[in-house]
């Protein structure tokens, strides 16, 4: 209701001032005739002064002032209707200023009915993080996506290379258990901008594996989904990238789709969170960097953080970053001068790092075993052991990525 008084009031206000100006009708200044009339009455003073010093002699001082008389007349004239032509017909003034009034209130109406949103309120962090959530969850599937693309036209390639094409579709439809077939096919129907029936191959590809595939390949999954819907990250494209981001959280690619993700549904500070990271981690001739330094300056603004050039490749790489790939060799070194305490004191911070970092961010299978060793050798079982349970859940989609976790669990013995 506050809103409205307020813009009732502006509106008001500004219509008002325009009815002022009709009614009112101020003269913005005397007319020219006034100043001509002035230049001619001193002109006809000089004329006598003139005659009294000898300059002019009477016969053309009495012609001179005949034609200043002339002018005289007609400035005078045109200052007698301009007098009375300045009057404003008052009705007709009343009438325009109510109009105008009237014209102004509904176009700002009609304007904020059609392009505003009468009665939302204001969206505080949390009211906005749940309405991300909820597009998250009821945006359109990878099928609705594409059946709302017009179609593209066919790109132009080598003369025979669409029958060669053609003739592959053929052997792979009739060997739908060949790996290698549909791998091939889902290359080539990307080169000709089938993104769908490319998208189609891979994921055959990544079924006949059976697991024995790479964070890579769900990566490429990914990213032909979100071609053959337009640059839409679609649910289907989200659980390829998440698989992907869980056998290889520093996957470049699926990094950079992760966090345009995010932007469509809404949430753009997690956006730049994980542009940022991934275009400080380079390297600087990725093709992902190319993409994310083009947008993260407008993601930047989005989510309202003071934006500051990232160099790619600045920082630590992954493998080499404690934090994430445990003790270096100079940690190793240290640490055989360490007391028993100081020494069980580093670790445990390094465990607790790793711990925090799964649980927020994921990581590698090897990584998810090499926690729950650690949890053993501090002698913390039942931590050890919901850390498995977490696990088992997290790679209930890759079989074969649960191999290394469960290794380290039967070595802690926490499987029966």
């Amino acid at each position: 209701m506050t809103f409205w008084i307020v813009i009732s009031l502006i509106t008001l206000a500004t219509a008002g001032l325009l009815s002022l100006v009709l009614i009112r009708g101020r003269d913005s200044g005397g007319p020219a005739a006034a100043y001509d009339l002035a230049v001619y009455r001193q002109q006809l003073r000089d004329v006598d002064k003139d005659l009294a010093r000898g300059v002019l002699q009477e016969s053309d001082a009495e012609r001179i002032r005949t034609e200043i008389s002339r002018r005289i007349l007609t400035a005078d004239a045109q200052m007698r209707a301009a007098a009375e032509g300045k009057a404003q017909p008052k009705t007709a003034s009343s009438i325009m200023a109510a109009l105008v009034v009237v014209g102004v209130s509904g176009a700002v109406y009609g304007l904020y009915s059609t392009l505003g949103a009468p009665g939302y309120s204001d969206l505080g962090l949390q009211q906005r993080i749940a309405a991300a959530a909820e597009r998250a969850a009821n945006r359109p599937s990878q099928a609705e996506a594409e059946a709302d693309l017009p179609p593209s036209p066919p790109r132009e390639v080598e003369p025979g290379y669409a029958e060669l094409v053609q003739q592959l579709r053929d052997t792979a439809n009739a060997r739908k258990d060949d790996a290698q077939g549909q791998a091939l096919l889902a290359q080539h129907e990307g080169n000709l901008g089938n993104f769908s029936a490319a998208a189609q191959a891979k994921a055959n590809y990544i079924r006949i594996m059976s697991g024995d595939v790479e964070a890579r390949d769900f990566g490429e999954l990914a990213e032909l989904q979100i071609m053959a819907a337009g640059g839409y990250v679609s649910p289907e494209a989200e659980d390829a990238l998440r698989t992907a981001l869980t056998l290889d959280r520093y996957d470049g690619g699926a990094r950079y789709y992760w966090g345009l993700m995010m932007a469509q549904i809404g949430r753009p500070d997690i956006a730049y969170e994980v542009w940022s990271e991934t275009l400080a981690m380079g390297p600087a001739n990725a093709p992902w960097v190319t993409a994310i330094t083009a947008q993260i300056e407008d993601i930047a603004f989005r989510a309202g953080v003071d934006y500051t050039p990232i160099k790619p490749g600045s920082a630590p790489v992954p493998g080499r970053d404690p934090a994430i790939s445990g003790p270096s060799d100079a940690d190793i070194a240290a640490a055989q001068d360490m007391s028993a305490e100081d020494r069980a004191a580093m670790i445990r911070g390094m465990v607790e790092g790793l711990s925090d970092r799964l649980a927020t961010t994921g990581g590698t299978p090897q990584e998810w075993a090499q926690l729950i060793g650690a949890l053993s050798v501090l002698q913390e079982t039942d931590r050890a052991r919901a850390i498995y349970a977490e696990a088992q859940k997290v790679f209930a989609d890759t079989p074969d990525a649960l191999a290394p976790i469960t290794a380290a669990a039967q070595s802690a013995g926490l499987t029966e």
